[in-house]
């Protein structure tokens, strides 16, 4: 008897350790899910083995590509319907893939819930990653039944809040060692940038404009940054800077021509709008002297439904190797940017961005 009675005490003793166990970590129902804290600090119970995902919204299916994951991807948004488009880095990568799948949600970087409940009901994902807003997540959780994880993040070059989208991205579905070999490549591109310039005196710096930028649409000549990751990346003087301002805003006309450029960078696919203005006025294109002198170079678009990490160094090397360029004399754009591309994406598509409108070199403007 005394035997069975410390047999049963035992086995209470275990149980009473299990569940404390269990209620103290990230593991809950023995083992079968764990928690997972998403960007807005969300906990989300997930199935502790993940295998079936869906990508949704503003950056959460850049993230797959970048972490190697499209493999685990069951659904694809609307959008790829529309073709082969470089505007998504890694849509040319996967685009045959996504093309297979059910669509799920329309796609787009706007944070709002734009997914298709009840397609997501029939797929039965494990978890659904989301770039959406903290109410759309909740809502589209609330809807399918199915975990939400939010990997929400600003735009721009790799901020904090995109390390740590990629890390709870990589924490679902397993990933941390691909998460982390990509973050420490974004950080020796950061180091490298802002090295080859840190000493570069500032006057003698050339003055540099980025407009007709690609901001929540296309926009013309006025279209720029103040606050501008790719020009801060190396230490390059940003004639639009505004310390009131804290990104995008459309400057005054008669102000660049006070600042009057010695180089002018824009966007290619946004030419159009350019060259429009430029025939309603070509006086006033002409006055400055990053016009005259031929001085006019092509910056692609690097935002579209989150930004395309890969679009963004090429640019910062880029803007490197024409405003200074004795720093960045060693640097080619061709290679460097086949190198950014086949880290993150595994794929050179580098000819593909050209052939889409998205190349580097000189433009004339009114053409």
């Amino acid at each position: 008897m005394k035997i069975k009675k410390s047999v049963h005490l035992l086995a209470a003793f275990l149980l009473v350790i299990a569940l404390v166990a269990c209620s103290c970590g990230s593991l809950r129902v023995s083992g079968e899910t764990r928690i997972i804290v998403d960007v807005w600090g969300r906990e989300v119970e997930i199935p502790a083995n993940v295998e079936r995902i869906i990508a949704l919204g503003s950056g959460a299916p850049r993230i797959a590509a970048y972490l190697n994951a499209m493999d685990m991807v069951v659904g694809a948004e609307e959008y790829i319907s529309q073709g082969v488009s470089v505007a998504r880095d890694y849509n040319p990568v996967h685009y045959d893939k996504l093309l297979t799948l059910p669509f799920v949600g329309a796609g787009g970087g706007s944070g709002n819930n734009n997914a298709y409940p009840e397609e997501i009901i029939k797929l039965s994902p494990d978890v659904i990653i989301a770039g959406f807003d903290l109410e759309a997540a909740n809502e589209l959780q609330a809807q399918t039944g199915i975990p939400v994880v939010s990997v929400r993040h600003a735009t721009g070059l790799a901020a904090d809040d995109f390390y740590r989208a990629m890390r709870v991205f990589a924490d679902v579905i397993g990933a941390q060692e691909r998460c982390e070999a990509l973050l420490a490549y974004i950080d020796m591109m950061k180091e490298d940038l802002m090295l080859r310039t840190s000493s570069v005196p500032e006057n003698e710096k050339l003055k540099a404009y980025a407009g007709a930028v690609t901001w929540n649409g296309r926009r013309g000549f006025s279209g720029t940054y103040s606050n501008f990751g790719i020009f801060d990346a190396i230490n390059a003087k940003n004639v639009a800077y505004n310390a009131s301002i804290a990104a995008f805003y459309e400057a005054n006309l008669e102000s660049i021509v006070v600042w009057n450029p010695d180089v002018i960078f824009l966007d290619p696919g946004n030419m159009d709008l350019v060259n429009d203005e430029y025939r309603i006025n070509p006086n006033y294109f002409n006055s400055l002297r990053a016009v005259r002198e031929g001085n006019v170079y092509t910056m692609p678009a690097f935002n579209f439904a989150g930004t395309n990490i890969t679009y963004a160094f090429m640019n910062a090397y880029y803007a490197g190797i024409i405003l200074f360029p004795e720093q960045f004399a060693d640097v080619d754009i061709a290679k460097k940017s086949e190198e950014i591309l086949m880290m993150f994406l595994g794929v050179n598509t580098y000819e593909l961005m050209a052939q889409g409108g998205l190349y580097y070199g000189k433009i004339m403007i009114g053409e």
